[in-house]
C-alpha cells in the first residue's frame, strides 16, 4: 500500500513565519519605557551589517538602549523561544503525542534543583545559577534514560515517560528538601522558577549559543526520520530506520537544547506546546516543516510574551513565566479537549 507523503516546507510558510518575527523584534526593540520610533529602530538595525552607515535620527543614549539592553534581551528570547519550541516538536514526534513539552524527561526538577543548589550554597563557594541548571536538567535526562532501559532494552516512548515522571518526583523531593534548609534563598529560587530574560549584555547568548547550533543542527537533520517514526516502531524499522537509536540521539539534542534554555531564563512553560500545535495546525503534520517553523515562531512568541512582561505593568515587570502560563493554559485546555475528541 503506498504511503502518503507528508508536505514538506512551503517558501510561502517560511516568509509568513520570518515577517512574524520581524514584526515581534522590531516591536520588542521599539516598546518599553523609552519608546523609540519603529522606523528609527529598523535604520539602527540595519547599521549593525558590516558597510551600512545610515542616519537613523537617534541620539547616542538611544542607540546604547537599542544595542546595549533591548537587542541583547530580544535576541536571547529568540533563541530562548526556538529551543523551547524545537525541543516540544521533537519530544511530540518521538513519542507521537501532541501534549508532550519539553520538560516531559526531569529536564524542569533537574534544572530546578541545580538553581536551588546553586543559589542556596553562594555564601559557601562560588556557584553559577545557570552552571548548575543546566548540569541538573541534562543530569537529570540521563537518570530517566538510565531509569527507562533499566529492566532491559526496551526504550519505548511510555517507558522514558514513566521514568520522567519518577525522577521528576524524586528531584522535586530534594528540592524541597534544601528549600527548607535554606529557607532565606526561597524568594530568590521562586524568582528564577518563574522565568526571566537577562538584560545585562550579551553574556547569556553567547554562553547559550554553540548547545543552540548544535541542537538545532542534529534535530533538523532527522526532521525525516520524525516522519517516519511518526508511522510506529514497526513500521519504520521496514523502512530501514533505527527507532531506538533515532529515538536516542532526537531526545539527547531536544533535552540540550532545553537545557540550554532553562539555564539562562529559568523555567517558561507552554512554550513547547503551544507553538508546534499550532503550526501542525496549519502546515500538517510533517516534521520537515514544523520544525523549522516551530523554531522561527518560538522565537516570535517569546519576544512578544517578554514584551507584555516588561509592560503590562511598568515600571514593574511581571515574570515572563506567569505571561506564558496565562497563554498557554487555556490553550492547553483546548488542545486537550480536541485530542479526546478526536479519539472518541
Amino acid at each position: 500500500m503506498e504511503q502518503v507523503r507528508p508536505a514538506g516546507l512551503r517558501l510561502s510558510w517560511l516568509l509568513t513565519a520570518v515577517g512574524v518575527l520581524a514584526v515581534a523584534v522590531l516591536a520588542g526593540i521599539a516598546l518599553g519605557p523609552v519608546r523609540l520610533p519603529p522606523g528609527s529602530v529598523a535604520t539602527e538595525l540595519l547599521n549593525l551589517l558590516p558597510g551600512v552607515h545610515l542616519d537613523s535620527g537617534l541620539n547616542d543614549r538611544e542607540i546604547a538602549i537599542i544595542t546595549q539592553l533591548r537587542l541583547p534581551r530580544v535576541v536571547l528570547g529568540m533563541l530562548v523561544g526556538a529551543m523551547l519550541a524545537l525541543a516540544g516538536a521533537g519530544y511530540q514526534g518521538v513519542f507521537r503525542n501532541p501534549l508532550a513539552d519539553p520538560y516531559l524527561l526531569g529536564v524542569a526538577a533537574g534544572a530546578g534543583l541545580g538553581a536551588t543548589l546553586a543559589i542556596a550554597l553562594r555564601g559557601s563557594f562560588w556557584t553559577s545559577v545557570p552552571v548548575f541548571a543546566f548540569a541538573g536538567a541534562l543530569g537529570a535526562v540521563t537518570l530517566t534514560y538510565l531509569l527507562g532501559i533499566a529492566g532491559g532494552r526496551d526504550r519505548s516512548g511510555s517507558t522514558l515517560i514513566l521514568a520522567g515522571v519518577a525522577i521528576s518526583s524524586f528531584l522535586a523531593a530534594i528540592q524541597t528538601y534544601v528549600l527548607q534548609r535554606y529557607a532565606d534563598s526561597i524568594r530568590e529560587v521562586y524568582s528564577w522558577l518563574l522565568g526571566r530574560l537577562a538584560t545585562g549584555g550579551w553574556h547569556d547568548v553567547v554562553m547559550m549559543l554553540p548547545y543552540a547550533i548544535v541542537s538545532a543542527l542534529v534535530v533538523l537533520a532527522l526532521r525525516r526520520e520524525l516522519d517516519v517514526l511518526s508511522v510506529g516502531d514497526a513500521e519504520a524499522t521496514t523502512l530501514g530506520l533505527h527507532p531506538g537509536r533515532s529515538r536516542l540521539i532526537l531526545v539527547m539534542a531536544a533535552s540540550l537544547a532545553t537545557a540550554a534554555a532553562v539555564a539562562v531564563s529559568g523555567l517558561i512553560g507552554f512554550v513547547g506546546i503551544i507553538v508546534p500545535h499550532v503550526v501542525r495546525l496549519l502546515t500538517g503534520s510533517s516534521y520537515r516543516a514544523i520544525l523549522p517553523l516551530s523554531m522561527i515562531y518560538g522565537g516570535a512568541f517569546m519576544v512578544g510574551a517578554d514584551l507584555i512582561a516588561r509592560t503590562a505593568v511598568a515600571p514593574s515587570e511581571l515574570p515572563i513565566g506567569v505571561v506564558t502560563a496565562f497563554l498557554g493554559a487555556p490553550f492547553f485546555i483546548l488542545v486537550l479537549r480536541t485530542t479526546r475528541s478526536a479519539r472518541l
